[in-house]
């Protein structure tokens, strides 16, 4: 009799669905099964490939199934979607999850540990928080330009206001209930400003603490928020063959619609991890606006480039070239070393 030897878990909520196959990919068994009885399940099983999209839950079932002993792989939603037949529900979704674990081509995500979530929610934490200061102070530049108050922009400007909301003038010119939720408004954004620093300072601690940190510190545009993201959201190197599939999982090569023999590139591809993606162009536009005001290192790649390229061009092209550099140090474990251009 076969052996069931790949398993596609379709998970959910409450309910999940399960598709076993053999070595030859023919199915075993599908079968619905509750939340409560999906571990007495596969502890029953034997040790097997167990394949699962990689959503929501995902790394916390992946760590409970290889307790028992199973094989865990996580695929990205995207690469299962082509094995997906006609309509849609939890039966069809197991099968070509399973069907595609049996892919020798097939990329994997790596399963992260508990630490590493817990590490990467703090970046969550502190960008919804961001996000809801920027809120905030476009809610009240936005509602004091209907009282004929212009607000500069920017959170430092906006913090002015805390002081500004009680003098007589702008006091006399607002009605007063306008006046308390104006304040309301203000008292928040202090208390975000206030939680915003604290994680900022627990950022700092940690790449202070973290060697990987402070190696990658030493890239220029990269500090302590990119260099602990980096170190807590990114997968392991080697998982990567070379540094430019780095960038490409950061989504910083450009889009391919070649054919015939014909390349074609077009825009920035933005297919991968966000945040890292964000605050390595944030880093490479600091370094590019202090290149444009002071001027780049004479024969410079970057001097070279500024000299021919649009400036948002070239900052994306440094950060497809930090993430090359990231990588490369990551490998190598080394700290960054500033090229020396070739004399004439």
């Amino acid at each position: 009799m076969s052996e069931v030897i790949t398993i596609g878990l379709d998970i959910a909520k409450y309910v999940f669905h399960v598709h076993g196959a053999d070595g030859r990919g023919r199915a075993m068994f599908s079968k619905r099964i509750s939340r409560g009885k999906l571990l007495d399940f596969f502890a029953a099983q034997p040790s097997c490939r167990v394949a699962l999209e990689a959503c929501g839950g995902a790394h916390h079932w992946a760590r409970q199934l290889t307790q028992l002993g199973h094989e865990v792989r996580l695929i990205p939603p995207a690469y299962v979607k082509p094995f997906v037949k006609r309509q849609k529900n939890d039966a069809i979704d197991a099968e070509a999850i399973c069907e595609a674990a049996q892919r020798p081509s097939m990329r994997f995500v790596a399963v992260k540990s508990e630490e590493q979530q817990a590490a990467g929610l703090l970046f969550r934490t502190r960008d919804l928080l961001v996000r809801q200061r920027t809120q905030l102070i476009n809610a009240i530049r936005g509602h004091l330009t209907e009282y004929g108050w212009i607000a500069p922009k920017g959170p430092p400007h906006v913090a002015m206001l805390a002081d500004l909301i009680d003098e007589e003038e702008m006091t006399s010119s607002l009605p007063e209930a306008a006046h308390a939720m104006f304040r309301v408004m203000l008292d928040l954004l202090a208390g975000l400003n206030s939680k915003i620093a604290d994680l900022d300072k627990e950022i700092a601690r940690r790449a202070r603490k973290d060697e990987v940190s402070r190696r990658l510190m030493t890239v220029p545009g990269i500090g302590p928020i990119s260099a602990t993201a980096i170190a807590a959201l990114a997968p392991p190197v080697e998982t990567f063959a070379k540094g430019r599939d780095f960038a490409a999982w950061l989504g910083l090569t450009p889009l391919q619609r070649s054919t015939g023999g014909k390349q074609k590139l077009g825009a920035t591809s933005k297919m991968g991890e966000r945040t890292l993606r964000r605050l390595l162009i944030i880093g490479s536009s600091a370094v590019v606006q202090q290149a444009s005001k002071r001027g780049a290192p004479k024969g410079s790649w970057l001097e070279q480039m500024l000299a021919r390229k649009p400036r948002m061009l070239v900052t994306v092209a440094l950060a497809n070239k930090m993430a090359r550099i990231v990588w490369a140090l990551l490998i190598k474990q080394e700290n960054y070393r500033a090229p020396v251009a070739a004399k004439a």
